[in-house]
């Protein structure tokens, strides 16, 4: 996917009325690209990227010709959407109620 590309879909995913925050994020839990405060940003992007960790050692204890390929964690105030890729994570999250 090319630069432009991705920052198209920063821009519509950013512009949803339901997303609070979108999160590109290295593999070494970097940001690379975020439109979160930095407090929040790092807090993010260091849990989300241990929990991925975790769910693909999870994927592959279980059978190891498959993959991760998108996680969803559902709270009380958010919904979190993960798409690992090889060298990246996209984190979104959003609220469903917001109205």
């Amino acid at each position: 996917m090319s630069e432009v590309e991705v920052e198209e879909h920063f821009k519509r995913l950013t512009n949803n009325k339901y997303v609070e925050g979108v999160l590109i994020v290295n593999e070494d839990g970097q940001t690379i690209k975020s439109n979160l405060d930095p407090t929040l940003n790092k807090k993010y992007s260091d849990l989300i990227t241990k929990l991925v960790d975790h769910a693909t050692t999870c994927v592959k204890e279980m059978d190891e010709t498959n993959d991760l390929s998108f996680l969803r964690v559902r709270t009380k105030k958010h919904e979190i959407m993960i798409v690992p890729d090889k060298e990246y994570l996209l984190i979104v999250i959003q609220n469903p109620e917001k109205k």
